[in-house]
């Protein structure tokens, strides 16, 4: 850890800039054994910037967007020791509290009730005789909105520093579906597995992110030629639906009659006539006669491509979020003793220092256990399970990436045909244009 620091709004009790005190304070305020205490950010610095540079960033940020709002936070700047180049992996931790703070320095609440009323505006009781009441949040900290926002303040933070500096790099904090990218996610890294990457160490995550980043290029490479094919058929479909059109071999065949006419060599003969009994290889086997048939083609290509795509994406998904409930059950098994400790030690000034001497640990059980509850609500802890299926997705995703492959290579067939095509429908209109200007030119 590089630094941390405890950030008040003004009139937060200057007491509070003590961690333990901070802390043991926002406890006591809970009736329930578990309620939830903070909330907990992990962001990650950019490499491209100083650590001064990002500090500020970050302590900009906290401010704007939490302080102000009355909470306080607890901030942690750490840069993991990289070796023999490793990739650098500065990030900063964030826990705020939950409850508003009052004017005069004392917790506020949560929730506030909001009683269910009769058409008399009477309060209505339930079966057991209590008072009905839903209860109303009396911030929007826990909204799904708000994070949204906290997310997108920090990118533009972070890429109006870049601009500052006059860098061409930016980062966006949505996903790829939103930003119209049809794409795979990768897998979070961290430092460890780049740093063993950049060894030549080959890991688990880092082979993983290679299918995927292989994957992606593939998927758009296939899109761009798809895409270009159902264009090409658009704009010659009305040419070879007038009366008379030859077939697609009959196009084929004066094509490479024509190339081998321009020929030079028996080489360069010999070469045509073998991509030619290729196309219309092609063209036969899968029963292409015309236009339609070979856009029905396409379609069908098409279509099981971004069927491949989209199974791929979701095995994706959820060998990510696998690796997710897998990390953070291990810190939960692993660091839970640590909390136990703490739980059991029952004077104040040794709770602190066992408190500020396991800081980290204790933190990354904290995160580990809320991530936990909002993953599995309420489900046990399985952390051999997610290891059999993240194994066997894994498997299953390897076996599905070579899928592409033939996809791709009956893609470039098809846009062979489409420049055969293309080309014997020009040449056949070069000598009616030549016609038609001989005519001009008599009158």
């Amino acid at each position: 850890m590089i630094a941390s620091e405890i950030m008040l709004p003004p009139h937060a009790p200057e007491i509070y800039l003590d961690r333990a005190t901070l802390w043991n304070a926002v406890e006591n305020c809970e009736k329930h054994p578990k309620a939830q205490l903070a909330y907990s950010f992990d962001i990650a610095m950019q490499n491209e910037l100083t650590l001064e540079e990002n500090m500020e960033l970050a302590r900009k940020f906290v401010q704007e967007q939490f302080v102000t709002k009355g909470m306080i936070a607890d901030l942690a700047f750490h840069s993991p020791e990289k070796e023999d180049g490793g990739i650098p992996n500065p990030h900063f931790h964030v826990m705020t509290t939950m409850r508003p703070l009052n004017p005069d320095g004392t917790w506020g609440q949560k929730q506030r009730r909001e009683y269910l009323l009769d058409e008399d505006g009477n309060r209505i009781r339930d079966k057991n005789g209590d008072y009905m009441f839903n209860a109303v949040h009396t911030t929007d900290w826990h909204e799904p909105e708000t994070l949204e926002h906290w997310r997108e303040q920090w990118a533009a933070a972070v890429n109006t520093k870049f601009e500052e500096k006059g860098l061409d790099v930016r980062i966006d904090h949505r996903s790829y579906v939103r930003q119209g990218l049809d794409l795979i996610p990768t897998v979070h890294e961290g430092a460890n597995v780049r740093q063993m990457e950049a060894k030549g160490i080959r890991t688990e995550k880092g082979e993983l992110n290679r299918w995927i980043k292989a994957t992606n290029r593939l998927m758009q490479d296939v899109r761009k030629k798809i895409k270009a094919l159902f264009v090409w058929m658009a704009e010659v479909k009305e040419e070879l639906s007038k009366p008379q059109t030859p077939s697609l071999a009959d196009l084929l065949i004066a094509y490479y009659n024509q190339r081998n006419a321009g020929a030079w060599s028996n080489k360069a003969r010999t070469g045509n006539l073998k991509q030619f009994a290729e196309a219309v290889n092609y063209l036969t086997e899968n029963k292409l006669l015309t236009l339609e048939d070979l856009q029905e083609r396409l379609s069908s290509v098409n279509e099981e491509f971004e069927a491949l795509s989209d199974s791929m994406k979701k095995k994706s998904a959820r060998i990510k979020e696998l690796q997710e409930l897998i990390r953070e059950g291990e810190n939960y098994q692993r660091l839970k003793p640590v909390h136990t400790e703490l739980n059991n030690i029952k004077f104040k000034k040794q709770r602190e220092k066992f408190e500020t001497s396991h800081d980290a640990e204790l933190r990354l059980f904290y995160a580990a256990r809320r991530i936990l509850k909002e993953k599995l609500d309420g489900k046990p802890i399985a952390l051999k399970a997610w290891k059999q299926e993240y194994a066997q997705l894994k498997t299953e995703y390897a076996e599905l990436s070579p899928q592409h492959k033939p996809l791709r290579e009956e893609v470039i067939r098809l846009r062979q045909v489409q420049n055969a095509v293309d080309t014997a429908l020009r040449r056949r209109e070069q000598p009616q244009a030549v016609q038609r200007k001989k005519h001009e030119m008599e009158l």
